[in-house]
C-alpha cells in the first residue's frame, strides 16, 4: 500500500503552514480577518520572478544549484520579494486599515480587505497577464523514500523550508523582546500601552512578518507548481481553515493545522476524487467552530 497521498499532503501542509501563520498572526494582532492575505502570496511570487529575471539579465543566467531547479539567484529574490511585500502590507495598513482601525471599524475593515484582495489581483493581471508562469524549465526526478512514496528535491526543500520557518517564527516569540511584545499585543493591546510598549510598532512588525511569510509561501508554490494571479486566492480558504483549526493566536497551531488541512485534502483527493478536494477546507471549518472553537492549541474561553 502507497502512502505518496499522505507524503503529498505533508508537503501540501508545508506551503500552507507559511501563510497560516501570517494569518494568525494578522487576525490575533490587528484583531481583523484580512482577506488580502492571499494576494501576499501571489504577489510575493510574482515579485520573487521579477527579481529573479532583473538578476539574471544583469549577472547571467546562473546555474542552478544541484539537485534542485533552482539556484542561489532565485533565493536572494525571494528574500527581496519578502521585504518588499511586507512593505506592500505597510503600505496597504497606512492607507486603508490603520484608519479603520481607529475608528474600531472591524466589520468595514473586513469588507475593506475584499476590495483590496480584488484589487491587487487585477493589477497583477494587467502587470503579468493570467497565463500561468515558472520559475525554472529544469526537469525534477523523484527519489523514492520507502513506503511507496516519492518526492523531487524541491519538495523536499520545501518541507524543510517550513520546518526551519516555523521553528524561526517559534523561536522569536518566545526568546525576543519583539516577540514577547506581540504576544502581549494579542493578548491585551490597551494593556500592553499602559505597560510602555509602542503598539503602533507592533503592528507594522506583524505586518511585515505576516506579508513576508505570505511571499515564501507563494515562492515555494510556484516553484512546485506554477506562478499565477489567482494562486493566492485559491489558498485563502485552507489558510483560515489551518488558522482555525489549530486556534487563532498560536504559530503551532497554525503549522498543526496546515498539516491537518494538507492530509486531509490529500486524502480526500486519494479516496474519494479530485473534485471533492475544495469542501475539505469547509468542512474541517465548520467541524472545529461547532465541536471545539478554540482550535487545536486554542485556549477555550
Amino acid at each position: 500500500m502507497t502512502l505518496q497521498w499522505l507524503l503529498d499532503g505533508v508537503i501540501a501542509g508545508g506551503i500552507l503552514a507559511l501563510g497560516a501563520t501570517g494569518v494568525t498572526l494578522t487576525y490575533s494582532n490587528l484583531r481583523f480577518a484580512n482577506f488580502a492575505h492571499g494576494e501576499f502570496i501571489s504577489w510575493g511570487a510574482y515579485l520573487a520572478l521579477s527579481l529573479a529575471a532583473l538578476a539574471g539579465s544583469m549577472l547571467g543566467a546562473g546555474a542552478v544549484v544541484e539537485p534542485f531547479s533552482f539556484g542561489a539567484r532565485l533565493l536572494l529574490a525571494a528574500g527581496l520579494a519578502a521585504a518588499l511585500t511586507g512593505v506592500l502590507a505597510l503600505v496597504l495598513d497606512a492607507l486603508v486599515f490603520r484608519r479603520l482601525r481607529a475608528r474600531g471599524a472591524a466589520v468595514t475593515a473586513v469588507m475593506a480587505s475584499f476590495g483590496v484582495s480584488m484589487a491587487l489581483r487585477a493589477l497583477l493581471e494587467v502587470l503579468y497577464t493570467s497565463r500561468p508562469q515558472y520559475y525554472s524549465n529544469e526537469l525534477q526526478i523523484a527519489v523514492p523514500l520507502g513506503a511507496g512514496m516519492r518526492a523531487t528535491p524541491d519538495q523536499l526543500a520545501v518541507l524543510g523550508l517550513a520546518t526551519v520557518a516555523g521553528i524561526g517564527i517559534a523561536l522569536l516569540l518566545s526568546h525576543t523582546v519583539t516577540g514577547r511584545q506581540m504576544r502581549a499585543v494579542a493578548e491585551n493591546p490597551l494593556l500592553a500601552a499602559v505597560v510602555g510598549i509602542d503598539v503602533a510598532r507592533v503592528v507594522r512588525v506583524t505586518w511585515l512578518l505576516g506579508a513576508a511569510l505570505a511571499a515564501v509561501s507563494g515562492v515555494a508554490l510556484g516553484v512546485l507548481v506554477q506562478v499565477r494571479p489567482a494562486m493566492g486566492a485559491e489558498l485563502l480558504l485552507p489558510l483560515f481553515a489551518a488558522a482555525i483549526v489549530g486556534g487563532i493566536g498560536s504559530v503551532p497551531g497554525a503549522f498543526a493545522g496546515a498539516f491537518v488541512v494538507g492530509i486531509a485534502e490529500a486524502a480526500t483527493v486519494r479516496y474519494a476524487g479530485a473534485e471533492w478536494r475544495a469542501a475539505v477546507s469547509f468542512v474541517l471549518l465548520v467541524a472545529v467552530l461547532l465541536v471545539r472553537p478554540a482550535g487545536l492549541f486554542g485556549r477555550q474561553p
